[in-house]
């Protein structure tokens, strides 16, 4: 009979706030870490067992990281908000502020629906071990793929966005976090929408969520700092949305044992995806891809490795 305590909710929500925006997938490290570790915790902590509790406490998890998000990000979803509801009143897409809200809709479309027709089914077919290590090697792949394109140029050609990706020496600096954005809203609405259809991808365990969408963006014309940043406000809406159609689950009597220990977690996933996130968007200002592809090829391989030899 699988159970959940204290130190592996902890340990699991220190792991879900770090790899949910890092570019490495929540969902294969939260698959790969308990069947490395093997014993009471392997059953505790599997995904596709019949009862299981750990499907429950991941909602949370995810839905505590969110916040984080939330948080961090919080004068920048003001905006945006004040931009889609003046753009709706108005009736017109006129400033930055307007069309990066439109873009983030645009952009959460494809992947809802994915999401809702096909979570449970990727999940149950491929919640083991050795699928979510060999998704994981192939994550690491394409961080590597995207950062080889865009190194050689092809990834700006095809974006045609080179203002996207770099703003003019002239131009003075003022908010980094305004400057982004407005290089951000000069994607196109299609660019957009395939940026955010990257996250379908995410549905396999093992392939990151920020790693495919800072990937497509990194393809798509934009740089690293503003690759990430639109990754991380793209993660806010989904994660919200899918953790509130799941939360029901939380409230089912059977789960009641697990709440303790869902509170304990959340907070270490809060605190672990604050720092994540804060440390990112410094990262990424200077630092490219390369070093997670490396780490996710080499797990991935790895773990296939040790489960199937």
């Amino acid at each position: 009979m699988s159970s959940l305590t204290y130190v592996e909710s902890v340990g699991v929500g220190l792991l879900q706030g770090v790899t949910e925006l890092f570019p490495v997938s929540s969902l294969g490290h939260s698959i790969l870490i308990p069947a490395l570790i093997g014993g009471q915790t392997r059953a505790d902590l599997d995904v596709t067992a019949d009862g299981s509790p750990y499907l429950a406490v991941l909602v949370g998890l995810h839905l505590a990281t969110a916040l984080a998000l939330v948080v961090f990000f919080r004068r920048d979803w003001i905006r945006i908000i004040r931009g889609l509801f003046s753009s709706i009143r108005d009736r017109e897409v006129s400033s930055p502020d307007q069309k990066l809200a439109w873009l983030l809709v645009v952009s959460t479309i494809p992947v809802g629906i994915a999401g809702l027709a096909l979570d449970h089914l990727l999940r149950d077919a491929l919640g083991k071990p050795t699928p979510a290590a060999a998704f994981l090697a192939l994550n690491g792949l394409v961080l590597l793929g995207a950062e080889r394109l865009k190194r050689g140029g092809t990834g700006r050609r095809r974006a045609g966005q080179h203002p996207v990706a770099h703003t003019p020496a002239h131009v003075p600096d003022t908010d980094p976090a305004l400057d982004s954005d407005r290089r951000i809203a000069r994607l196109s609405y299609r660019q957009g929408a395939w940026i955010g259809a990257a996250q379908i991808l995410a549905l396999f365990p093992g392939i990151s969520r920020s790693g495919v969408t800072m990937s497509t963006g990194v393809l798509r014309g934009l740089g690293h700092e503003d690759a990430a940043r639109f990754s991380f406000l793209l993660a806010t809406p989904v994660i919200l949305a899918a953790s509130a159609l799941k939360l029901p689950e939380l409230l089912k009597p059977e789960n009641a044992a697990v709440r303790g220990p869902l509170l304990a977690g959340s907070l270490a996933a809060f605190v672990a995806g604050y720092v994540s996130v804060r440390f990112l968007t410094k990262y990424f200002e200077t630092r490219s891809l390369t070093p997670f592809a490396v780490y996710c090829t080499v797990a991935g391989l790895g773990c296939l490795a040790w489960f199937n030899v």
